[in-house]
């Protein structure tokens, strides 16, 4: 590929996943990450998340569930951002069964659904990846395929994982994965990410 059409193929996926957002919120308090840290009861593994327009059949954005010693989503430059969201880097805390039903709801509208692959881990994998995306940080709008994508590549038994801007191109490399496991959540709701997220934080209270 030359430079210009690699250039090109960069814009072309910025341009694609508009839905993902510059996140100016600030990073919630090392206390109240520790505070809110959530363990799940369910076995070690990662989920990709997927938001696929209905219309287009376009990724619109791609995130990382790590269900480890606690279960976070890393969310690079979502929109899943509210003060009783905790926070950090990119991360969300505190992913009990409530809040991450909340975050898929969101996301999931009359306009987007959600593809959720889960893939069952190690532990010891599973902490790999926690440590992983915690050590991260915050990342770019538009880049949200890109560092999911780099985060799969790190984790032992996943480095096969091709980075990509495409969240499409990353779900599609997911889904061979011989344990993968595939659900979608379709729901009707009206308006944008936003006012999903105010319901769906709402709903938590």
């Amino acid at each position: 590929m030359t430079p210009v059409k690699r250039l090109l193929a960069v814009c072309t996926a910025l341009a694609l996943v508009a839905a993902c957002s510059v996140d100016n919120s600030p990073d919630s308090s090392p206390i109240a990450v520790t505070t809110a840290a959530y363990r799940a009861s369910d076995p070690p593994s990662i989920t990709l998340f997927t938001m696929i327009n209905n219309r287009t059949g376009e990724g619109g954005h791609s995130a990382l569930m790590v269900n480890a010693s606690q279960r976070v989503i890393f969310d690079p430059a979502g929109s899943f951002r509210d003060e009783r969201v905790v926070e950090r880097g990119d991360v969300l805390y505190g992913i009990t069964p409530g809040w991450l039903q909340a975050y898929k709801s969101a996301h999931a509208r009359s306009t987007f659904h959600v593809v959720a692959q889960e893939i069952p881990l190690t532990s010891a994998q599973a902490e790999q990846a926690l440590r992983i995306v915690q050590a991260n940080g915050s990342v770019g709008g538009g880049f949200c395929a890109q560092s999911t994508s780099s985060i799969l590549a790190q984790i032992d038994g996943l480095q096969n994982t091709k980075r990509t801007f495409f969240p499409v191109k990353l779900m599609e490399q997911i889904a061979t994965h011989p344990n993968v496991i595939t659900t979608k959540l379709y729901e009707n709701d009206e308006g944008d990410i936003v006012e999903g997220v105010r319901a769906a934080v709402q709903s938590q209270q």
